[in-house]
């Protein structure tokens, strides 16, 4: 695997793993109460699915990372 490929894919690891990680220590601060869910509500999304959404995006973007390094390993 050449070295453009494992940076793309080693960032969308790092920065994947980062946004999973900031989205459950958000909606463990929100359920929890120590921090405003609705501060971070847009339209007509509550604050909770948009905290949600992120840590959703986290994990895909270090699956898709994750993917990307077996696929040109074989």
């Amino acid at each position: 695997m050449n070295t453009t490929k494992r940076q793309i894919s080693g960032l969308l690891i790092v920065v994947g793993n980062s946004l999973t990680g900031i989205g459950c220590i958000g909606l463990v601060l929100a359920l929890s109460g120590l921090i405003e869910a609705e501060f971070f509500a847009l339209g007509i999304s509550s604050g909770i699915r948009v905290i949600g959404s992120v840590a959703i995006t986290g994990c895909l973007s270090s699956a898709v990372g994750y993917g990307v390094v077996e696929y040109f390993e074989k």
